[in-house]
Order: C-alpha cells, then sequence, then structure tokens
C-alpha cells in the first residue's frame, strides 16, 4: 500500500519585491504549519521520503513540519517538478517515484494540490486552503499505478483554532 500526504505551503507574503519562487511565509503561515504538522504527528504514519517545490514558501513549510516529526532530512529532497500549479507535473512525478517508499509527503502548490487531491482521493475538497494537508492512502504496490485511493484525513488549519 502507498501513502501519499500532500502539504500545501503556508500562508505567503506579497510585501517584498521578490520573485514568485523567493516569496517568504508570513507569520500566519509559520504558526499554520507548525499547528498542522504537530497535530497530523499525533498519528502520522512513519514517511519514508519527503519532497518540496524549490520555491521558498513551501521549502520553508516542509522544514517546519519535518523538524516537528523529527524526519531525518537526509530522506529530504528539493525537486523542481513539484513547482507546479497544474498538477500535470505533479502527477507525473509521483506516477515515478521509487516504489521502495511506502509513504511519501510532498510539499508545494495550488491549484495542483487540490486537483489531486480531488483526482486521487474519494472525498470532494473545495479548495486545499494553505498549510492544509490531504492523506492519501492507495491500494496498489507501484506508484505508476495510483489512480484511485480513500482520503484518509485532511488537516486544515481553521478545524485546528478555537
Amino acid at each position: 500500500m502507498k501513502q501519499l500526504i500532500l502539504m500545501r505551503h503556508g500562508k505567503s507574503s506579497w510585501e517584498y519585491d521578490v520573485s514568485d519562487k523567493d516569496r517568504p511565509l508570513q507569520e500566519r503561515g509559520v504558526n499554520d504549519a507548525h499547528l498542522v504538522s504537530k497535530t497530523f504527528g499525533l498519528h502520522a504514519p512513519e514517511i519514508d521520503f519527503a519532497f518540496a517545490s524549490p520555491a521558498n514558501r513551501a521549502l520553508h513549510t516542509g522544514m517546519i513540519f519535518l523538524r516537528n516529526l523529527h524526519f531525518d532530512l537526509a530522506q529530504f529532497r528539493v525537486n523542481e517538478a513539484l513547482y507546479d500549479f497544474s498538477g500535470q507535473s505533479v502527477q507525473r512525478f509521483v506516477e515515478g517515484l521509487d516504489d521502495k517508499w511506502d509513504v511519501v509527503a510532498i510539499f508545494g502548490h495550488n491549484y495542483a494540490f487540490t486537483s489531486l487531491a480531488n483526482t486521487w482521493g474519494d472525498q470532494y475538497i473545495e479548495n486545499v486552503p494553505t498549510a492544509g494537508l490531504v492523506h492519501i492512502t492507495f491500494g496498489v504496490d507501484s506508484w505508476s499505478d495510483v489512480k484511485k485511493g480513500t482520503t484518509k484525513q485532511m488537516v486544515f488549519p481553521k478545524h485546528l483554532k478555537k
């Protein structure tokens, strides 16, 4: 069985004159990434490998998440294919993952993550929010066979705030 954890980057800042890839997280984005990762960590499967988009906001979200789970960062890589907004590049990336990994986390962007969560999962999601996480399981042994799975859980910041 394969398990995919999709996490959209936290809320980013537009107040700096930088390229899209260089936009940083806002304080809210940092806080939400901590909140979601700590909540997910209470029942998280052991992650075999993790990848992030090279965009600063996605990379920073991934670092917060993985550090909160005490993840070995030697099992983490940045991949240009995850700097994708349509979902096509991310889909090809996931289908090409090494089958030795059963649980993979990826940190990236919308519209890609909402589209893929709806394509692969069995629960409709209007929008994966910033710092939102969707965990999908697939009853297959090869990433190339990933088609339709089960949405195991969704962890969204607004559901965790009182």
